[in-house]
């Protein structure tokens, strides 16, 4: 399934270098465009393992693990636990997001209340994650956890909740869809989130928001 992107005997090595590193249990996951995605265990936790693609358009996990650095105590991605270079390649791991990305997750309204603070958060911080409007780096467990970060950026203007309160509820997709159904959404909900998003970009007040979303 990846021999044309990376050798049996790569692999090998990978994978030793991995158990030296406290890594054990490396399976292969799923391909990414920049990466190649392992599942592994690390004192006992679950963890994911990307290794660079020979074929990637771009290197960025060294940016990924400086902003999972600069996330880290915040509860709201995944704790990294390394970061480095193998074989000219990057590679980094940090923990597994337990739960179901947002598409296929059944959601209720504290999930909607912490996807907003959590995306809050990320704008405070000044850290845009740049593809939270898709919704498959958001994934729905115990918490809510954002993901894979990387194309965020610092130098970017912020705009995380006003991403994801589009995809959630205003823009035309299966999950506004399915969200608007469960919580008998109507117009007037949809009028007052606009206002309330169109003064938070003003102004950062994220208490209007939470106030809508208490009330579904």
């Amino acid at each position: 399934m990846i021999e044309h992107l990376i050798s049996r005997n790569e692999l090998r090595q990978f994978r030793e270098f991995m158990k030296r590193k406290g890594i054990e249990e490396l399976t292969f996951y799923s391909k990414g465009t920049t990466s190649l995605i392992f599942l592994g265990k690390f004192q006992g936790k679950r963890v994911i393992v990307k290794l660079e693609r020979k074929d990637t358009p771009r290197k960025n996990f060294k940016r990924e693990a400086e902003i999972l650095k600069l996330l880290e105590g915040d509860d709201i991605t995944p704790e990294l636990i390394d970061y480095g270079i193998i074989g000219g390649k990057e590679y980094l791991v940090r923990e597994f997001a337990e739960g179901k990305p947002l598409l296929y997750a059944d959601l209720e309204k504290h999930h909607l209340i912490e996807i907003a603070k959590k995306t809050h958060k990320l704008d405070v911080l000044g850290i845009d994650h740049g593809q939270i409007q898709g919704g498959k780096h958001i994934i729905i467990g115990k918490s809510v956890w954002i993901i894979d970060f990387e194309k965020a950026s610092t130098r970017r203007k912020p705009k995380n909740l006003t991403s994801a309160m589009a995809m959630l509820f205003l823009n035309e997709n299966a999950i506004s869809k399915r969200i608007r159904e469960k919580f008998k959404i109507n117009t007037e909900f949809l009028s007052e989130l606009r206002k309330a998003l169109k003064e938070y970009k003003e102004n950062r007040d994220i208490e209007r928001i939470l106030s809508l979303l208490g009330s579904l």
